[in-house]
């Protein structure tokens, strides 16, 4: 089970000035810097429309009002300019590695090596073979939830099961009902999968007297077909 080490300076998240929590987290970035990275060998970027769900199918943009949220599997920022989109109080975005150049050197950084820190969200698509790990730091960062974009099978897992489902099952897993096609290194309109995908949400609880992450109930819920028809547009792909 996840151990609650939250401080009162966190405690007090709501009241705190979002923007200076933002520099905090950007001046730690430093400590965890990730020297000598090329690319990322699962680096498959999320189109654009899919992150757009989970605001407006998902989470809902009362949830993210004035928060700041951090992606630090950001790659080429597919993910991360879509979030700016929203009332997000910030968005902050780093990588391990090095994507076309997108990234500036003072954000790149291992998040899995990265020491806790204070953050409202963390909204991401991880490499899937360190999705586990991925969710499990997060809930060291967030005070407020943590999103991931993953397989459907990111279900199915003896570790998975033991070390994250058994005591924080998410609270909602929503299932896209259509495709979401991801292709390995690059953005494709045209690309097509046979991969289902949802968002796995999970919302940290109240009183902490319990362990914040853990959850009895998970919602489930699907992703509407036609949503990339309403969601899409052209100027995500140029």
């Amino acid at each position: 089970m996840t151990k609650d080490t939250t401080d009162t300076q966190t405690l007090d998240l709501e009241d705190a000035i979002k923007a200076s929590q933002g520099a905090k987290l950007k001046a730690s970035f430093g400590n965890s810097r990730a020297k000598g990275t090329a690319g990322d060998p699962d680096y498959f970027p999320t189109p654009p429309w899919a992150t757009r769900a989970l605001i407006h199918e998902v989470i809902g943009q009362k949830q993210i009002r004035d928060k700041v949220v951090w992606e630090p599997a950001c790659g080429e920022g597919h993910m991360s300019k879509v979030l700016r989109e929203f009332p997000f109080a910030e968005v902050l975005e780093t990588d391990k590695y090095s994507h076309n150049g997108y990234l500036p050197d003072a954000n790149k950084l291992d998040f899995l090596e990265h020491p806790p820190c204070t953050v409202d969200w963390i909204i991401t698509n991880p490499p899937f073979n360190l999705s586990l790990e991925f969710v499990k730091k997060a809930m060291e960062h967030a005070t407020h939830g943590v999103a991931i974009l993953q397989r459907l099978n990111f279900l199915e897992g003896k570790k998975r099961c033991t070390e994250l489902f058994w005591d924080t099952a998410p609270s909602n897993v929503a299932v896209f009902s259509e495709r979401v096609p991801m292709v390995k290194g690059r953005l494709d309109r045209k690309a097509s999968t046979a991969t289902p995908y949802a968002w796995y949400v999970w919302h940290r609880r109240r009183p902490i007297d319990i362990d914040p992450w853990a959850n009895c109930d998970t919602t489930l819920n699907w992703i509407p077909g036609g949503t990339r028809k309403i969601l899409e547009r052209d100027e995500d792909y140029t």
